[in-house]
């Protein structure tokens, strides 16, 4: 994956790097949108927990959450 590029635009962007940009950003945007759901669908945003350890876990339990809606 690639972000964008820093700095004032080019003048010149080659085919390939406006692919390469374009690939890039459905990726993000596909990651973006899963974290979205997660958040309104799957109560990510409501974790609570006051441990790193306990919040590692409830992270990792609410997407495996998501994985199985997905599978079944």
């Amino acid at each position: 994956m690639s972000g964008p590029p820093l700095g004032r635009p080019p003048a010149n962007v080659s085919k390939e790097q406006k692919r390469q940009a374009n690939e890039s950003e459905r990726i993000r945007n596909s990651i973006e949108g899963k974290f979205g759901q997660a958040k309104r669908r799957f109560t990510l945003n409501r974790i609570m927990a006051k441990l790193s350890h306990s919040c590692e876990t409830a992270i990792a339990i609410t997407f495996l959450g998501i994985n199985l809606s997905t599978w079944f």
